[in-house]
Parts: C-alpha cells; structure tokens; sequence
C-alpha cells in the first residue's frame, strides 16, 4: 500500500476506511542480509545497523497511534552474522519497540531447522546459506508486544 517509513502511512489507511487495527505483523529484513531494492527508504539498504534501527523505529512511531490501546504488535525478526561477529539485531529491535511504548509480553524462539517450508530440504537450505555467504542459523524471534497507552507514546530512556 505504501511505505511504512513515510508518517503518512496512517494517513493513507485512513482514507482506506481503517480507524484503527488491533494486531499489527512485522517481519523486517535482517538489515543488508537480502537486498530487496535500490531504495534508499528500504530497511535493507540501510548502510549501518544504527541507520536500521533508526528507520526500523520509525516505522514503529508510524504505526503506534493506528494499533488499538491494550492491543499487540508482534515482530519476526533473526540476527545476522557479519565480519565473525554475532549481531543480535532481533534484540536490538525488540529493544527500539520497547522505546516506543509497549511491553514485552513474550518472547518466542521459532526454531526452523525443519519446517514445511523447506519441504523437508534441509540439506538444500544449508547448502544455500553456506554458499550464499550467510551464518546457518536455525532459529529467528517472534517478539510479542502490548501497547501500553492511547495516547502519543514519550519515546523513553531505554538503551540499545
């Protein structure tokens, strides 16, 4: 429909006839794991973990007002591997989510070392990772939020 990224994101639901959502979905790329697009706007193609998170929390900001007080928001998100360091980005963005407004109710380690998805090809995923360059992971986050209030949420002091 649009660019989550753009403030005006709200705007464009409302004119689609939505007040409001009670459950929001996200599953952003793992920063620059997979490159989707040329655009600079798209989350990876952010040039460092710090510009992801910052374009991650504004996406957040965007969507908060539109999410029902009381309701959740849930992110799927995995952690990357780069220059032989680990990289917890989920835990980075869980930690921008928190920033935000709301609470973290649970946590879930979805492990998919064999899931439907791969129809049972494991070898064949890992044999793409490897030769993709990726670290094999066999797990990603689902983070599960609350919103706290229904107000315009005061971004608090919580560090990364």
């Amino acid at each position: 429909m649009g660019d989550s990224g753009n403030p005006h994101v709200v705007m464009d639901l409302k004119r689609s006839g939505i007040d409001s959502v009670q459950l929001i979905i996200m599953h952003p790329p793992y920063w620059d794991i997979i490159k989707f697009s040329e655009n600079s706007n798209d989350l990876s193609c952010a040039q460092s973990v710090e510009n992801f998170l910052q374009m991650f929390g504004k996406i957040v900001e965007n969507t908060y007002d539109i999410l029902d007080k009381g309701r959740y928001l849930i992110l799927v998100i995995g952690d990357k591997y780069a220059g032989g360091e680990w990289i917890p980005l989920g835990f980075y963005a869980m930690n921008e989510v928190i920033k935000r407004g709301y609470s973290l109710k649970s946590i879930v380690v979805k492990n998919f070392n064999i899931t439907k998805g791969k129809r049972v090809q494991e070898d064949l995923w890992r044999y793409r990772a490897l030769v993709g360059g990726f670290y094999v992971f066999k797990h990603e986050y689902i983070f599960l939020f609350r919103k706290n209030g229904n107000t315009k949420r005061k971004i608090s002091n919580v560090e990364r």
